[in-house]
């Protein structure tokens, strides 16, 4: 992603984009820019607000969208380069660096939840490698907070089913100070605490006589899944205090001076500069102030159903594959497991080894997670960001196209077999060691391609396709998801 995002840079030009674009202050030396050939690409569309709040903090209003997890990261690791280098260039190489090693773990995150849940080593391999081929790639290697939000989300799921509470909330608390939706995780955590509780009154092994009294079970249960709840949202709510105090309190001044290039991009924008003189932004005033709304609603225009004009006919087709692909996945649940959704999985199950895979009763809350978010995201965000929304927040993209792979893939039917066809095992591959080591499934049917099944060139080429158009669009100022 690295290499191809700075060729498509230096070989295609910049498209003039109306984003938000600082201007750059201070003289640019020759180490500056070869980081910017080289990395440029990486800082395009939102990049730029995270760059610019890891370098001044919260200036501006509609900055605020953006929490502060990775441009506190970004900062903190930029005193790790030569002070020689500008801002910025500090800022693009952490981000480089961070991106790279945080979408390394979030796909070993992947491959552990997977191993848990679908109980299914080959399938959870095999949808950790889809990820790291994933449609949203480009925003994984860019100076985006997915990476860092999918790591973050996929450890905390993995703690959860290991058993690891506390951990895991600890986990899900930081995704939330990354993104916004991280606050939705609160449901693995009620889901988890209720099934415990259904589970125990259906009786089992343990004597119903040597449980606690029904009303001190349901405080317990009541007061952890507020505590953890509490706890989860706990940055996102620290963050809207903290941008009440910076934009709405009296008197509030800077400490730091503001160059006037960037009070003229403000003023010709229609930015709201915090500490400036001037009537308070109509968000302070709320009962419940949350700038993070206001500068959806404000600034970008999203809310419930907006988004559904004809002019955005493009932006809906950027988004069908993966909302085709979702739909998909929860009506196949679904239909395999009629019972066990209309109960919402509190149901004890029959004596005996339960179904593995993506269709056994542990992928349940998944399935519900992704169609929760394809749901809302479909009828109340900007269509297209749908590919990295769900991308970098549901294993559900991941695991169902492998589910789909392995049970109607031929070629992979059959690995670990020589296919006499090619003459390309599709099983292990021998080591320089003498030993046989895990095959890259993904890059043996990309081999194979005119062997694969039609909807295995589907799946692939749905990866694959968008995972090449974002590094050549969005890395040259294109509009993409």
């Amino acid at each position: 992603s690295l290499v191809f995002q700075a060729v498509f840079n230096l070989l295609i030009p910049d498209h003039s984009a109306d984003a938000f674009s600082p201007p750059r202050l201070g003289s640019q030396g020759p180490w500056d820019a070869l980081v910017e050939q080289l990395l440029g690409g990486l800082g395009r569309w939102d990049a730029e607000h995270f760059l610019f709040i890891a370098e001044r903090g919260y200036l501006l209003e509609h900055n605020c969208a953006f929490l502060p997890l990775f441009p506190l990261s970004l900062r903190a690791l930029a005193c790790l380069w030569p002070p020689q280098l500008q801002p910025r260039s500090r800022l693009l190489l952490s981000a480089t660096v961070l991106n790279s090693l945080l979408s390394v773990l979030a796909a070993a995150a992947l491959y552990e939840l997977g191993r848990v849940v679908l109980r299914r080593r080959g399938e959870a391999f095999l949808a950790a490698l889809l990820f790291s081929l994933s449609p949203a790639g480009v925003f994984m290697a860019a100076a985006y907070s997915e990476s860092m939000f999918a790591f973050l989300a996929f450890s905390a799921m993995w703690q959860l089913e290991k058993g690891q509470s506390w951990l895991s909330g600890l986990l899900f608390s930081l995704a939330s100070g990354a993104r916004a939706n991280g606050l939705i995780n609160a449901g693995f955590f009620l889901y988890s605490h209720g099934k415990r509780f259904a589970l125990q009154l259906q009786g089992g092994s343990v004597s119903v006589r040597k449980l606690p009294p029904m009303w001190q079970q349901v405080l317990s249960l009541a007061s952890s899944a507020a505590l953890m709840c509490a706890g989860i949202s706990l940055p996102f709510a620290l963050f809207q205090y903290y941008a009440y105090v910076r934009f709405c309190g009296p008197g509030t001044g800077l400490d730091q001076t503001i160059p006037e290039p960037l009070l003229q991009l403000a003023q010709d924008k229609g930015y709201r500069v915090a500490g400036v003189d001037g009537p308070k932004p109509p968000w302070c005033s709320q009962r419940f102030p949350v700038v993070y709304s206001y500068v959806q609603d404000t600034y970008w225009n999203v809310g419930f159903l907006r988004y559904f004009e004809l002019r955005q006919i493009p932006n809906f087709l950027l988004a069908l594959p993966v909302t085709l692909l979702g739909s998909w996945a929860a009506w196949t649940y679904v239909s395999t497991n009629p019972r066990h959704c209309l109960t919402l999985g509190l149901e004890r199950g029959k004596k005996g080894k339960p179904r593995d895979g993506f269709c056994g009763p542990a992928a349940f809350v998944y399935v519900v997670h992704a169609t929760a978010l394809l749901a809302f995201g479909f009828s109340c965000m900007h269509v297209q960001v749908l590919t990295r929304f769900l991308g970098s927040s549901s294993p559900i993209l991941y695991w169902f196209p492998a589910h789909l792979l392995q049970e109607h893939e031929p070629l992979l039917r059959s690995a670990g077999t020589d296919n006499p066809t090619s003459g390309k095992p599709l099983g292990k591959s021998p080591s320089s060691c003498g030993k046989e080591t895990p095959d890259n499934l993904v890059v043996r049917l990309l081999l194979n391609w005119r062997l694969l099944t039609p909807l295995s060139k589907s799946l692939l080429g749905f990866f694959l396709c968008y995972w090449l158009l974002g590094l050549i669009l969005h890395c040259n100022f294109f509009p993409w998801t």
